[in-house]
Parts: structure tokens; C-alpha cells; sequence
């Protein structure tokens, strides 16, 4: 890792950070991280410990002077997205993430940076090693599995908590405070067909879609970026369509959270066909890159023949889920009707599996309101249904709904204002944040969220403002020092 990052003003921040990213922290396996977390609290001498699912809080007195504030729950999640360029070697279960500057933006080099939610993280390590900054007393709650499932926020248990305000670090634009957010549900549709040999006479193909921006599946959803999935199924559903075409195999994108940036597809044509496909083809991709020419300038769509796979997928069950993905939502479902330029309800089709035999989709369905999240979670579930597929709905979890009186919020306001000269926006996101959560077993908790400037969350174009996050860092420090008192 470049010394240059560490360089970087606040030290006490990007070193934190530089130490975090030292460490592999996929969701699902966050041993070494929570060990690391273990280990630097108590090297500080305050109290750490694990709760029954493998949260760690850490407590630290109030600064003198500051023990008739209210007690501050600090929170942030300790694992990362992994994702990565096709052409990037990268282990994400030994290695740390490889970083360098980039005039205002620290990147990783071909993978995700870690900055969701790393640098929140490190923003709460630098204040619980700090002797300077003046604060109330703190407890700091880093969550596991975030990115996957929001375990640890749904698993914390009432009452572990003594905290009476929460400052979640988890949002991506620097001049937003987060009072509220969508909840989310996974789709799952699967399903066994049967395997065909290849008929004679055939030519194969592979398909590839890659070069999309990806990003993540809630904040960016309303960008109008291009989903590898949905555009893979467009030349599939053309070449059946049209040629005949029958599929060996398919794998489209990796985890719900992330807008699907690849996709490939190993077909096959009759011979007769050959350069009528190749043809009819290319004029559907001029057609598409025109299409996402603003958005997506370096989508790349090949078809290159290759040897005849052994055996192809069932054509019945081809057609039904070929017009079942074109069928299905993706993207931006329902605007709210409340506040201005909030995506209500989206969804994205994440990963597309076909192969031996076996199928899979796999969506995630958002929505700040709850009736809505389910409406478009039936509405999938249908379209699949339709082909033939088992379709399972689970781990749902509740948005944040926002609460526009809050202390806390009257708080930080004018700070911003003082420290910016600006009005900060109050909004609501798309994302799915841990606070909703939290919530249900935290009712009476006074709940913000904000961060620095993130760009491309979820994907390795994921970049880190280092002047937003020099903002972020004397808004937190102002923060603390302005807590309310405990009422009497």
C-alpha cells in the first residue's frame, strides 16, 4: 500500500483507514476483522466485547467536563463489498486492498475501495484512540454482514445498547443528513429444467456483455445505468427469437447490492444461421451502446464463436425464462409522492445462473414503504412463477421511516450551516441503512446518518473524496462536542 495514503490530512483518519483495509472483510467472513476490532479496543484499555452474533462494541468514558451528555452511539459496519475488474488478479480473502490517490480521490487499484463503510469505521477508531477530542460518553457498535443480510443489525438484542442518540457514518454525499431509508427484500427464483444434447449442424458462440459502470443497487439505481443481465437477455431473447438460438450457459453479475457490470452466455445456432445471426447481431448492439452511449460509454458486447458445448438447456423452458426476465422489473419501480427525487420502490436483477441443469435469479427489492416493497416482490415473483420457477422471498428487513422532529438533527443543522455556509439537505435514501434496523429493538433512540463523499459504492470505480472526507471529519469532531445534555 502506497505510504501516500497515510500522508493524507487527517492522519488520524486515513491511518485508521490504511489499517482497516489491511484486513480481509468479505461479508459472511469477518473473523480476521472482528479479531482486529477485539484487539484494537482493547489495546486502548477500554471495554470490548462480542455480542451473541458477533457485533464488537466498544465503550469510552466521556471526555472531563463532558459526563452530563448524553451517551453517543457511534456505528458503523465492518464489512465490505468485494467486487473487481474481470482482468484484475485479486484474492479478497488474503489480500488487502491495494490504494492510491488520484488528485481529489483515493481508489483502489481494479476492486472495491472499502470506503463503504471503512471510512466511517476508521472516522470512529480515530475518536476512541484520540485524547484530544472532546466528547460525551461513547459507545461504538461495529455490525457484521451489512452488505448481505443487515445480520448484525438484526440480531443486535434490546438493551445491549445504553446509547441514547445514534450517528450512523454510512451515507455516500457530504452535504446530505440521512433521516431516513428503504427496507429491502431478496427474490429468489429457481428451478431444474432438462439438459439436450447439441444438435448436429450447430456453431457456437460466446456472448459477453462487460465494460458497464455498475454501482450500487440503491443509490445509483435512478442513474439509468445499464444492468449486464437485463441487455444479455435482450440478445438472447433476439437470437431465439429470430435464429433459433438455444443456451449451454449463463453467468450474469455477483451480489444483490451491486448493479450487474458482466455477463456471458454460451449459445449455439444452426449453421444455416451463422452469418445471419453474426449480422443481425451487430446491428442490436450498435442499437444498445447507442442507447446507453451517455451513461455507459465503455460497455463492450462481443459474440465470438467457440466450440459446441455438449448440451443445451430445454427450449421450453428456455422461452419461459428468457420472457420472464424481460417480463421482470429492474430499476426504479415508484417514485415517493412525499419527498422530492426519492426512489420509493426499485428493484435490481442481480445475478442470472444457468448451467447444469439448473437456473437462478437473484433480485433485491427495495422500498421505504413496506406495502410497496412486497407489491413489486409479488409482482416478480409472478413473472417468474409464470416460467415454471420456485420463487423465495426472504431476508426482508424494515426501512427508517424519517422522524423530521429529532434532537439530534436540530443539532446538526446548524452546525453544518456554520461550518459550510450552506443549508445541508435533510433526505432520505434509497440505501438499505442499518437504522430501521435497529429501530425495532431501540425504539427511543434519537437516529442520523451521514458521511463523506463516496462515488461508485459496489464497484472498483468506488472512490473516496479526500477534501469531503477532511469536511466529514470537523463536522464529527464538531458534533461531539455539541451533544445535548441528559435531561434531568
Amino acid at each position: 500500500m502506497s505510504q501516500e495514503i497515510r500522508n493524507l490530512e487527517p492522519k488520524a483518519l486515513w491511518n485508521k483507514f490504511a489499517d482497516l483495509n489491511a484486513v480481509p472483510r468479505p461479508s459472511k467472513k469477518e473473523e480476521r476483522v472482528i479479531e482486529f476490532m477485539m484487539n484494537f479496543g482493547k489495546s486502548l484499555g477500554l471495554e470490548t466485547f462480542e455480542d451473541e452474533i458477533r457485533n464488537v462494541i466498544i465503550r469510552k468514558p466521556a471526555s472531563p467536563g463532558m459526563e452530563n451528555r448524553k451517551t453517543v452511539v457511534l456505528q458503523g459496519h465492518l464489512d465490505m463489498v468485494h467486487q473487481k475488474n474481470a482482468d484484475t488478479v485479486f484474492d479478497f480473502n488474503t489480500q488487502g486492498i491495494d490504494m492510491y490517490v488520484d488528485g481529489d480521490w483515493v481508489r483502489a487499484r481494479g476492486t472495491t475501495l472499502g470506503a463503504d463503510n471503512g471510512l466511517g469505521v476508521a472516522m470512529i477508531m480515530a475518536v476512541l484512540e484520540s485524547s484530544a477530542i472532546q466528547h460525551p460518553a461513547i459507545e461504538a457498535l461495529f455490525t457484521i454482514d451489512e452488505e448481505t443480510g443487515m445480520t448484525g443489525a438484526m440480531q443486535l438484542k434490546g438493551g445491549v445498547l445504553k446509547g441514547e442518540i445514534l450517528l450512523n457514518m454510512d451515507t455516500e454525499e457530504d452535504d446530505e443528513i440521512d433521516i431516513g431509508c428503504a427496507g429491502g427484500i431478496d427474490v429468489t427464483a429457481t428451478r431444474a429444467y432438462n439438459e439436450e444434447e447439441t444438435p448436429e449442424g450447430s456453431v457456437g458462440y460466446t456472448i459477453s456483455v462487460k465494460g458497464l459502470k455498475g454501482g450500487h443497487s440503491g443509490m445509483d439505481i435512478h442513474k439509468g445505468l445499464g444492468n449486464a443481465n437485463k441487455i444479455m437477455n435482450r440478445l438472447l431473447y433476439d437470437g431465439f427469437e429470430n435464429f433459433g438460438l438455444q443456451i449451454s450457459e449463463i453467468n450474469g453479475g455477483s451480489l444483490r447490492n451491486a448493479i450487474p457490470r458482466e455477463s456471458q452466455a454460451v449459445v449455439i445456432v444452426a449453421q444455416m444461421y451463422d452469418e445471419a445471426y453474426v449480422f443481425d447481431m451487430q446491428e442490436i448492439i450498435n442499437d444498445i451502446k447507442t442507447e446507453f452511449k451517455t451513461t455507459e460509454p465503455n460497455l463492450t458486447i462481443l459474440i465470438e464463436k467457440r466450440e459446441l458445448p455438449e448440451r443445451v438447456m430445454d427450449l421450453g423452458v428456455q422461452e419461459g425464462i428468457i420472457r420472464s426476465i424481460y417480463a421482470a422489473q429492474n430499476g426504479v419501480y415508484r417514485l415517493s409522492a412525499d419527498m422530492e427525487n426519492l426512489v420509493e420502490t426499485s428493484n435490481n436483477i442481480a445475478r442470472v445462473i444457468v448451467k447444469d441443469g439448473e437456473l437462478s435469479i437473484g433480485c433485491l427489492t427495495r422500498s421505504s414503504v413496506e406495502t410497496s416493497k412486497y407489491d413489486l416482490a409479488n409482482a416478480l415473483r409472478a413473472a417468474f412463477e409464470l416460467s415454471g420457477c420456485e420463487v423465495e422471498l426472504s431476508g426482508s428487513y424494515p426501512g427508517w421511516t424519517p422522524n423530521v422532529k429529532s434532537e439530534i438533527l436540530d443539532v446538526l443543522v446548524p452546525l453544518y450551516e456554520k461550518q459550510n455556509n450552506a443549508k445541508p439537505k435533510v433526505v432520505a435514501c434509497h440505501a438499505g441503512l442499518e437504522c430501521g434496523i435497529l429501530g425495532t429493538n431501540y425504539p427511543d433512540m434519537d437516529m442520523i446518518s451521514f458521511g463523506p463523499t463516496i462515488h461508485g459504492a459496489h464497484s472498483p470505480d468506488e472512490r473516496a473524496s479526500i477534501s469531503s472526507s477532511q469536511k466529514f471529519w470537523k463536522f464529527v469532531l464538531a458534533i461531539l462536542e455539541n451533544i445535548p445534555e441528559k435531561k434531568q
